[in-house]
């Protein structure tokens, strides 16, 4: 059996040509992370993330639930790193074989399982930002389960952040994980999460971290902009621009950082407001959004 010196010598021989890589299993530590230990100014960051029974936001749940706290600085540093949280919750229902595929979970591991409530909810409320990859999904379902622990701000790492420009191809968690040279069981809530802070902690290519990118975001406000009124005819131009079709509200929409609004109002005066273009409103909805709106 090979040492670990064995091991690491092996790998650096493997890789030395350029035409092969070694990715390495993700073992996030517990404890301080050895950056800034002297450091007293910092705030808390809770990763969540959730299995469910499926993607409807309104009718399935949550059947489990991860999340892990860490501290980190005012340069987006992670300083310290907590011991990770996760609970199993019965549907009450069997599950669809596509989900037990897919996260490996069975209806026997859910059994008379539940989370708990009073720890889950002081564990989001003690968060300066709570952050999930996919937040637009998961803070749906947690705030559902958990209304208690509503209205805390949020951040996304698939959309707030800048991977391309730092070299990345994709926002996809499992591959944004390979291309930062390491592997983790995916579809787990709680190895997700430990994917995310790892990432977090990525230098990027203006030499400060994801989760620095992440913070900068999450504080700057953003405009949601709604088309209201607009006639069934643009929508291929409002598709085109970027607005989507929100389902519960009837009306395309989309949201941007708040100094490109005159721009937006400009092109929409001359695409959708126009009187050739038989708008049924004067001009979009406007409201401001905060990270504690945004993904709700």
């Amino acid at each position: 059996m090979l040492r670990q010196n064995g091991i690491d010598e092996l790998i650096e021989r493997i890789e030395r040509d350029g035409n092969h890589r070694v990715l390495r299993r993700l073992a996030l530590r517990q404890g301080m992370t050895g950056v800034a230990e002297d450091c007293v100014d910092t705030s808390i960051g809770l990763v969540v993330d959730v299995e469910t029974t499926g993607t409807d936001t309104s009718s399935d749940v949550i059947i489990e639930l991860a999340m892990r706290r860490f501290r980190y600085d005012a340069l987006g540093r992670i300083v310290k790193i907590d011991r990770a949280w996760s609970w199993r919750e019965d549907p009450g229902r069997a599950l669809e074989q596509d989900i037990v595929r897919l996260t490996g979970i069975s209806d026997a591991d859910l059994f008379g399982q539940e989370i708990d409530e009073d720890a889950a909810v002081r564990l989001l409320r003690s968060a300066d930002l709570v952050i999930g990859h996919n937040a637009a999904f998961d803070r749906k379902f947690v705030e559902r389960r958990l209304p208690d622990a509503a209205g805390q701000p949020w951040g996304c790492t698939c959309r707030e952040i800048d991977w391309s420009g730092s070299g990345f191809d994709g926002r996809a968690l499992g591959w944004l994980a390979a291309q930062g040279g390491w592997f983790f069981d995916a579809h787990r809530a709680t190895h997700d999460v430990d994917a995310v802070i790892a990432l977090l902690r990525h230098e990027m290519a203006d030499g400060g971290t994801a989760l620095a990118q992440l913070i900068d975001s999450a504080g700057c406000p953003t405009v949601r902009v709604e088309a209201m009124g607009a006639d069934f005819h643009v929508k291929d131009s409002l598709r085109a621009r970027g607005y989507r079709w929100d389902g519960d509200t009837k009306v395309w929409a989309r949201e941007i950082p708040a100094s490109d609004l005159m721009a937006e109002e400009f092109w929409l005066s001359r695409n959708v407001y126009a009187p050739e273009c038989r708008p049924r409103a004067m001009g979009p909805r406007l409201t401001e959004v905060t990270a504690r709106e945004r993904y709700a």
